[in-house]
């Protein structure tokens, strides 16, 4: 009887050297799963809700980016955004005008809820074809979008920035870079103005 009782003292002993030895672990993950918790992205499926609409545009389109160029075009015209998938994609439909000539372009936006980021992709009807996605998400009221293009022969860096935003304004700008993000160039601005219905 001594003897099981020796034994059953020993092994609880060892149980609640285990479970001492393990404590210091479990109280340094609990504040770590509630910050993690914390941190969680947050749904930006609706970021882009500003957009909808009909809009008049001002743009203004460095004619010769990354060459050192000053000279602008500058174009009016509408954008018309719509919403797909119940908010969760934007068609964008752009139709301006200016000394330069006729501008149409087409831009798809859609969220990745997993990501809890959006992509834009970009079309214009002058060669049909679809450019680079651009990834990013919104922060403050700022949203920064960028993606990896080849530009004559050259891999740079693109930036789309969407600021400024009021329930009947925005801005947009694109801009480049050729040194890794170091510089940025400014190459495509538009300022919006919603139309009153």
């Amino acid at each position: 009887m001594k003897l099981l009782w020796s034994i059953g003292s020993y092994l609880a002993l060892c149980a609640l050297g285990c479970l001492l030895q393990t404590l210091p672990a479990i109280m340094q993950a609990a504040p770590l799963a509630a910050t993690a918790q914390a941190q969680q992205p947050r749904d930006g499926q609706h970021d882009f809700d500003f957009n909808l609409g009909t809009w008049k545009t001002h743009i203004k389109r460095l004619e010769h980016p990354l060459t050192g160029s000053s000279t602008w075009a500058e174009l009016e015209g509408t954008v018309v955004v719509r919403k797909v998938w119940d908010g969760r994609a934007e068609l964008e439909e752009i139709e301006a005008d200016g000394a330069g000539g006729h501008f149409e372009g087409l831009t798809l936006f859609l969220y990745n809820p997993e990501a809890h980021q959006w992509s834009q992709v970009f079309s214009s009807s002058k060669d049909g074809t679809v450019a680079q996605p651009a990834i990013g998400e919104f922060k403050n009221g700022r949203g920064e979008f960028y993606d990896q293009e080849t530009y004559h022969g050259r891999t740079i860096l693109v930036r789309m920035v969407w600021s400024d935003i009021t329930p009947d304004s925005h801005h947009v700008e694109q801009s480049f870079s050729d040194d890794g993000g170091k510089t940025w160039e400014p190459n495509f601005v538009a300022t919006l103005t919603r139309e009153k219905p």
